[in-house]
């Protein structure tokens, strides 16, 4: 067809220049989600040169701007939103029209600062294939680099300070790039092109020691420090009982299982059953320590008394390197694949109870003392993060803890309200702040025992809201007083509402927050103790949750804990305990001969003169006190965990258990653990006894109360059976179980939940005062 010119003039430009101004549309794209540091800008820019698209692409507080300026801009957004890099997720993107103007290409600008900050922070991810291959490519410059990166792996939240995340505002900053790494930066067909953790053996970070003395320490049977991604690691020959306990001893951790760590999913398979489902999580870009059923192969000491082994596959290029050099350096490729013996431990490095180290010179004289060898490197680490830890239930992933790969990823909420800060419970520690539809919980802190962890959790408070640039509205708190947590709320709510939550109400809020579910819910929350009305101890409770608040439907008959929270910690205890509740007392000091304190003991109970809890974890302790598995825990709930590997298949005990108004009362099974003279069977009994009436204690309030969704949370959900197989039971039932995949069922969840609850109060109210 003929073109024609301004004046109309076949064979002209005038009138094809006119139609294309008349085409031209220019909008601004502001996209929100995971789309900072996961190689989106470059992306962006790439989808805009193949559309034939000018303007502009910039990280900002709110998350990524683009200015785009064609012909077919629908088109153009369409492509954005279909083929996002692996790492990247487009949550929202609000487009707005403007008006057209001079604009020649499309560039990559310098990230705008703002007020305030709501872009998704990236999680570090495991080393990808493409660098996986370049590190071991010997025509590569990045030969054996230790730091190797890309925009689609290595560390992000570690070694962030501040967003927008660009190279400047991490700890990069410090090593400006060669000419060679500079140039693929801004080379748009380059892999490293804007991405932040990029350097070489010329221009990035150094190590204090190579990896081949690294490697010829653990051969020699040492204990090795490694500086990673997010903190120290102690690093040992797993399959060696001699340097195992070593570790124990000098780490000071007790019977606590120890992760190993693998070079790949066939290699986990000689030391573990590994189904396809926790194939996949090994594997997965997170690479979490995934807990599997242990075919006995290492030392005892690795997993005292427990039938799982805590396995993980490399995913820093340190630890790519030292599996090789154990290996004896194989040449290409070829050898990540196959099967291999080797396997390590891979511990945190710290002493029981304090927060992993990040940096030798704050750990005083620790990592000598524990370890024969300290690997460090001059790249700081901005962000302390561990390991995540996770089973797979059902063929569902279920986190234990919340950490590296997954945080601080934003949870997305359903509803609205006053930017709320949550501070968590006393063990396994989070915090937790809401704004808009989001939730952003830090990385797993721990336990508030000690000032290390204290001090950590008040950091964490602050990096958290200095990341995200927002003041809270309202702090969330436990009704436990005496928390470290509660007390660092109360400082921080000086001039915003003080909300406390109750402990139990607080996990199953978490569930319903992670749910989307809206309306009123039943909830089952079974843990080792939570305060309750009257200080009375809980954790074994059936709630009904409406509009922020809670109704007490029922909860297990409350046994004696004597000592308090020496129950806890010595089984035995709690067993005794049962005795006395079933008119047994007698038979407690013969039964607990080797225990000084039993006479003593049952004389309390004689007297009446011992506490009660009603908390299902305390249920647990009794029966592996009374079939003799545990009578003194080394760790918060090894009792627990050695009664759920010693079964073999479920059995329900008819009578086990007697409903009366909302009450569970176990004592019928209790009395029949007692008596058993075989663990596994009693091990067996009890699960599915506690299975059967947990059902028919949801079937009844379901029926009672017409709602039909039933929240499950607690730390006791971390148990496989009652995880898989009550839920089943549920369905069967007619009922919706709601479960805990978010977040872990235990007490890292508690901060959301206390978030989330405490803004439903103040939706629902308006108050400028403390809310009880």
């Amino acid at each position: 067809m003929a073109q024609l010119d301004w004046r109309g003039s076949p064979n002209g430009g005038g009138q094809r220049l006119m139609d294309t101004r008349i085409a031209l549309e220019r909008r601004r794209l502001q996209v929100r989600g995971l789309v900072q540091g996961v190689g989106f800008r470059p992306y962006v820019y790439r989808c805009a040169q193949q559309s034939g698209i000018s303007g502009f692409v910039q990280n900002g507080p709110d998350g990524v701007v683009i200015e785009a300026q064609g012909i077919d801009l629908d088109g153009f957004v369409t492509r954005l939103k279909d083929q996002v890099p692996p790492l990247a997720n487009i949550q929202q993107l609000e487009e707005t029209s403007l008006p057209v103007c001079d604009s020649e290409g499309f560039e990559i600008r310098e990230s705008a600062a703002g007020e305030l900050a709501s872009a998704a922070i990236p999680a570090d991810t495991a080393l990808c294939e493409d660098c996986l291959a370049e590190l071991f490519d010997r025509n590569n410059r990045r030969h054996l680099h230790p730091f190797i990166a890309c925009t689609n792996c290595g560390p992000r939240y570690s070694m962030t300070r501040k967003l927008p995340y660009d190279r400047s505002a991490t700890s990069m900053a410090d090593f400006a790039l060669c000419e060679a790494c500079s140039d693929e930066y801004v080379d748009p067909a380059s892999r490293r092109f804007h991405a932040e953790p990029t350097c070489c053996h010329d221009c990035g970070p150094q190590l204090s020691h190579s990896i081949a003395e690294a490697a010829a320490a653990i051969a020699d049977g040492k204990i090795v420090a490694i500086k990673g991604i997010g903190g120290f690691h102690f690093a040992c020959d797993a399959r060696c009982p001699t340097v195992v306990q070593r570790l124990r001893s000098n780490k000071r951790r007790d019977g606590k299982p120890l992760a190993v760590m693998v070079l790949n999913s066939v290699s986990a398979e000689h030391y573990a059953w590994v189904s396809d489902a926790e194939r996949i999580q090994l594997e997965s870009r997170e690479r979490p320590v995934v807990i599997c059923r242990s075919k006995g192969q290492l030392p005892d000491a690795i997993s005292p008394g427990l039938n799982s082994l805590g396995l993980m596959l490399p995913y820093t290029p340190m630890h790519y390197l030292l599996m090789h050099q154990l290996a004896g350096r194989p040449k290409g490729l070829h050898w990540l694949a196959e099967p291999s013996g080797l396997a390590l431990v891979m511990t945190s490095a710290n002493l029981s109870g304090d927060p992993l180290v990040t940096n030798p010179l704050e750990s005083g004289e620790m990592l000598a003392e524990v370890a024969d060898l300290v690997i460090d490197h001059n790249r700081d680490i901005a962000a302390r993060i561990d390991d995540s830890v996770l089973r797979v239930v059902d063929d569902e992933p279920v986190l234990l803890r919340r950490a590296r790969g997954y945080a601080p990823r934003a949870i997305p909420l359903r509803d609205q309200g006053p930017s709320v800060l949550g501070l968590g419970a006393h063990l396994k520690n989070t915090v937790t702040l809401l704004r808009g539809n989001q939730a952003w919980q830090s990385p797993h802190i721990g336990d508030l025992d000690t000032p290390a962890t204290i001090e950590f959790q008040r950091q964490s408070v602050d990096q958290l809201l200095a990341m995200m640039q927002t003041e809270p509205e309202a702090v969330a708190c436990d009704w436990h007083r005496d928390y470290a947590s509660t007390r660092l709320a109360e400082q921080l709510a000086v001039s915003v509402p003080l909300v406390r939550v109750q402990h139990h109400h607080a996990h199953l809020g978490a569930v319903l927050a992670c749910a989307g579910h809206q309306g009123p819910a039943l909830g089952i929350a079974l843990d080792g103790h939570g305060l309750g009305h009257n200080g009375e101890a809980w954790g074994g409770e059936l709630m009904l949750l409406r509009d922020g608040e809670f109704e007490r439907l029922g909860h297990f008959t409350p046994l004696p804990a004597a000592g308090g929270d020496a129950a806890a910690r010595e089984p035995w205890r709690m067993a005794a305990g049962a005795l006395h509740l079933l008119g047994r007392t007698a038979e407690i000091e013969d039964r607990f001969s080797r225990e000084a304190l039993a006479p003593a003991l049952a004389s309390l109970l004689a007297c009446g003169e011992v506490g009660l809890t009603s908390a299902a974890g305390r249920l647990f302790d009794a029966a592996a006190g009374l079939l003799g598995i545990n009578h003194h825990a080394a760790y918060e709930g090894e009792a627990p965990m050695q009664l759920e590997a010693l079964v073999d298949k479920l059995e329900v005990l008819a009578g086990g258990f007697e409903l009366r108004r909302g009450t569970l009362d176990f004592s019928t099974l209790l009395a029949t653990l007692a008596d058993t003279h075989n663990p596994a069977r009693g091990a067996g009994l009890f699960h599915g006894t506690l299975i059967e009436a947990l059902t028919e204690w949801a079937k009844d309030a379901a029926a009672a109360t017409g709602i039909h969704s039933v929240a499950l949370g607690g730390g006791c959900f971390l148990n496989r059976y009652l995880a898989e197989e009550l839920p089943r039971r549920l369905r069967r039932a007619g009922l919706t179980p709601l479960l805990p995949r978010v977040l872990p069922p235990n007490d890292a969840g508690i901060s959301l939940g206390q978030a989330w609850v405490a803004r439903q109060r103040l939706n629902n109210r308006n108050t400028d005062t403390e809310v009880i």
